[in-house]
């Protein structure tokens, strides 16, 4: 389109311009976010939606109708740049739920402007060129003016008519597809936006009278043993969780051209207990929900974080249950503790007290808290401290140098990567774990030499993934190809390690189990000879069970669920399904059922249904 027609249809026919300028938009978010891309189809699924909104200017403003065309295509044109951003970080469609991570946003403003590429601020030219075009006085008067023509009411009512009736046909439909990617693709991206709000959001609970880990387990499909393997074997010891960030389990033994990128990781690998099937089960809040699950052993919120939606719930927890056999309990994170509301999810839980930012200062600072090195440091004095007391801790202990977008200072890039993976996510990501292992080896080193270490039983795990495959371009995926040997899938990429080490324990053992982080808990549990008989868990006993059910939220869509065999993506439901295998060997033959698919569904109201019914905590 020229510049002078351009120019002619918006001074005569500004709802057809500005729908244009609008379906162009579309074209580009659907480029970035759906498989197959935009189509003949994106038409009529995005524009009635722009219509409406138009029409609706056309038929009730009588004055500044520029204006209001201007503030409605910025609305819409955020709407989409936001769904592009927030595809490239997390690989969901955002809806207005995200907008109570709005003051997190700033907090992790460079993995944010790490993934965007020049191309896609491009969606704001119209509208920069608008903005301009009222500085220039003539122009601009020739331009309101034309908004003041007269429309035929007659023409707008039946534009309007019709495209609510192409909005509806898109939605109804495909309302009840399970998928939120597909659902949007069905829909159209500016509908399915539009009916995340409208929809009914109540969700039905299950009466709490009904909830009980009988039915759990029997959801679950797995009993309790007579006897429990390892039962009390590390009864008595001080219980240490590392948590470390954005671990994924391909870094487990991986070297390039001779440099062993996680020595210290794969010492523990060897010498202990390694889970190698084990999986994040995170959402919206990553590092903080990873925290969530692993204390309660329950799963996160459909909607929001763990931390926003459930820290003000009296919570069965980690914290309580080794209080109440004599623990002392302490969590540690460079952060402010106000980041994702971890405050008040700490009370929630039950920690006697929390080390944040205040405590780590800002001595040697990486992103946004003090480094790993520090981290550690700190920490191990008030670890000496609580070991010289007779009371057993528990502690957790929260890393975060290798957060997104992994770009640390040069002194703590340790290796010297091949020139492929030079300024690339995979490259940076490589080398900030290989600083994080080092730090994480001195920190073993001191937890041995102040002997902490023999009366400790120490659960190390990913809390979610660093390398989504969506921020991935093609040489990054190649690169993660030839680390794998074949093509990088969803299945690896929620792929984290889980290592236990319980000294004493002389038979270091590679588990081919499935397992996920609402498993630590019961886990923990029986190693510590802790009864879980009067608490509520959806996790199991990963030494005494070899059958597992893992429903997933949000990094995958909703209906996702991983099985013995396999992870399962939901599509409109199950039929439609998409099925990967654990192995990662190719093979897609289905192995998981639509029985496991509706378990794992009930598993997920259930527990949304128990934390819903438990009471408020009461603040001081």
């Amino acid at each position: 389109m020229s510049i002078l027609t351009s120019k002619r249809l918006l001074s005569t026919r500004p709802i057809l311009f500005f729908s244009f300028v609008l379906l162009l938009k579309s074209y580009l978010a659907w480029t970035v976010v759906f498989e197959g891309g935009p189509s003949w189809t994106t038409l009529l699924k995005e524009v009635p939606f722009v219509l409406i909104v138009f029409c609706l200017i056309e038929w009730f403003a009588s004055k500044r109708k520029f204006m209001y065309y201007l503030i409605a295509n910025l609305a819409m044109t955020s709407i989409l740049f936001a769904v592009i951003m927030y595809y490239k970080y997390y690989g969901v469609i955002v809806d207005y739920s995200a907008l109570q991570q709005v003051n997190q946003v700033t907090a992790v403003s460079n993995s944010v402007f790490s993934l965007m590429d020049p191309q896609y601020l491009l969606i704001y030219i119209d509208v920069v060129l608008m903005i301009g075009l009222l500085f220039f006085r003539q122009k601009a008067k020739e331009v309101k003016q034309a908004f003041t023509r007269k429309v035929n009411k007659r023409v707008v009512i039946a534009i309007l008519s019709v495209s609510v009736a192409l909005c509806l046909f898109n939605v109804l439909p495909n309302s009840a597809s399970m998928n939120e990617i597909v659902k949007a693709e069905q829909m159209g991206i500016l509908n399915y936006e539009a009916y995340r709000i409208l929809a009914n959001k109540n969700i039905e609970y299950v009466d709490s009278d009904q909830i009980t880990q009988e039915k759990v387990q029997s959801v679950k499909n797995i009993e309790q043993p007579a006897q429990a393997k390892l039962f009390g074997s590390a009864e008595g010891k001080n219980l240490i969780v590392l948590q470390m960030e954005s671990m994924q389990n391909f870094l487990v033994g991986l070297s390039i051209e001779g440099q062993e990128i996680t020595p210290n990781l794969n010492k523990l690998v060897k010498e202990n207990s390694y889970f190698k099937h084990f999986y994040q089960q995170v959402g919206q809040g990553n590092t903080s929900d990873a925290e969530f699950v692993v204390n309660t052993s329950m799963y996160i919120p459909p909607r929001g974080a763990s931390t926003q939606v459930y820290a003000g719930k009296e919570l069965p927890s980690l914290p309580k249950l080794l209080k109440s056999a004599g623990y002392e309990s302490a969590t540690f994170h460079t952060n402010v503790v106000e980041f994702w509301n971890r405050g008040e999810l700490y009370k929630a839980l039950g920690f006697d007290r929390y080390y944040d930012a205040k405590f780590f200062g800002g001595e040697d600072t990486v992103f946004f808290g003090a480094s790993d090195e520090v981290l550690y440091k700190k920490s191990i004095e008030e670890l000496a401290r609580m070991d010289a007391s007779d009371t057993p801790f528990y502690t957790q202990i929260i890393s975060m140098t290798a957060h997104h977008p992994y770009t640390i200072p040069q002194e703590k890039r340790l290796i010297d990567l091949p020139e492929r993976f030079d300024d690339t996510l995979v490259g940076d990501y490589i080398e900030s774990q290989n600083y994080a292992d080092h730090a994480l080896g001195e920190f073993i080193a001191d937890l041995k030499a102040r002997g902490i270490w023999d009366n400790s039983l120490i659960v190390l795990y990913g809390d979610h993934l660093g390398l989504p495959i969506y921020s991935l371009d093609k040489e990054e995926k190649d690169l993660m190809a030839e680390i794998y040997g074949r093509e990088y899938t969803y299945t690896d990429m929620i792929n984290i390690p889980l290592v236990v080490v319980n000294p004493g324990d002389e038979n270091p053992t590679t588990y081919e189990q499935l397992g996920g982080q609402v498993d630590v808990l019961p886990t923990v549990a029986n190693l510590l000879g802790l009864s879980l008989d009067n608490q509520m868990h959806f996790g199991q006993d990963l030494f005494n069970q070899t059958y597992n059910i893992l429903p997933q939220r949000y990094y995958l869509p909703s209906g996702s669920f991983l099985s013995s065999e396999e992870l399962f993506m939901s599509g409109s439901g199950f039929n439609d399904g998409k099925h990967y295998p654990i192995a990662g060997d190719g093979n897609s033959e289905q192995q998981s059922t639509e029985n496991e698919y509706d378990r794992a569904l009930e598993l997920l109201n259930l527990s949304d249904s128990y934390v819903q019914s438990l009471p408020d905590w009461k603040k001081e």
